[in-house]
């Protein structure tokens, strides 16, 4: 049945889990892509740990689309500000405008993860990737947990997002990188390199999410186009839909609770959670429970 939905390099077995399976799973891609817990993982091993076949990582990359949604809805005010005041300051030529500096940083953070992404991306989105087994998908969960942990304990946690520079866009761009191999996750390896960059927590996620937004849009484009190209039968599209409207909608929540949740509290939380989840997909990879 499985094999029935895999188009070649392309891996389409979301379309035989039916509406209530798929709009589950878009509430957990809309909690976890955008918390840094790894919305990859998630995707990889609830299924898994369900009995339920892999969605695939083009429905993964697809559904964040959604999580585009709610960070451009959420920071709608914040990334209009920065694009009209980096449109005057260009006509200005006012080179050290802080907005002109952020929307460059914002390219410059793109461009690692746009060229090895698409070197990438037949093993990415292939049916049965190697990257994709439980096993590699819980030990990156548990490694990231520990980076994430040692930016908590060795980091400032000082600086305010608008003394950025491009320096340290380039290197959350070359941290998103990671993000291709599924456990990783986009939001957890830039909100990582943030912290150690110093960037006080509340600003180190609103970077991670105001950098990742052109990612984000070349990621779940790219896979809307090759589901086209694959020629994807109805029932497949339907199921996407579903998957975007809920993901869109949990999306908004994380985004929020999480910005709130960072105003007044650490990362521990979040790491403990990380860890302990890597910790169980390693388990059971290793017990046989997860295949």
């Amino acid at each position: 049945m499985i094999a029935q939905h895999c188009h070649s390099a392309v891996d389409t077995s979301f379309a035989a889990l039916g509406p209530a399976k798929v709009a589950f799973l878009g509430v957990v891609q809309g909690i976890t892509e955008l918390l840094p817990v790894s919305s990859s993982a998630h995707m990889r091993a609830i299924p898994a740990l369900l009995g339920w076949p892999d969605p695939g990582a083009a429905f993964s990359a697809a559904m964040q689309l959604a999580a585009l949604a709610a960070v451009v809805t959420y920071f709608g005010s914040e990334i209009l500000s920065v694009t009209t005041g980096s449109v005057r300051a260009l006509g200005a030529r006012q080179w050290r405008n802080r907005d002109l500096i952020f929307a460059a940083g914002v390219i410059v953070a793109t461009i690692p993860i746009v060229i090895v992404g698409a070197s990438l991306a037949n093993i990415l989105n292939a049916c049965g990737s190697p990257l994709r087994t439980p096993m590699v998908v819980g030990i990156a969960c548990f490694v990231m947990a520990l980076l994430m942990g040692a930016a908590e304990l060795f980091a400032k946690h000082t600086r305010p997002a608008e003394r950025m520079t491009l320096l340290d866009a380039l290197l959350i761009g070359i941290a998103q990188v990671g993000a291709l191999i599924p456990g990783v996750s986009r939001s957890g390896s830039t909100f990582t390199a943030a912290m150690f960059l110093g960037f006080n927590r509340e600003d180190a996620a609103r970077i991670s999410f105001l950098l990742g937004v052109p990612a984000i849009a070349f990621a779940g484009g790219k896979e809307l186009w090759v589901l086209h190209q694959a020629h994807i039968d109805p029932t497949a599209w339907k199921m996407l839909g579903i998957g975007l409207v809920v993901s869109s909608l949990s999306a908004f929540v994380a985004v929020w609770g999480l910005m709130r949740f960072l105003k007044h509290s650490t990362t521990w939380a979040l790491v403990i959670y990380r860890a302990a989840f890597g910790l169980v997909l390693i388990a059971g990879a290793a017990m046989g429970w997860i295949s």
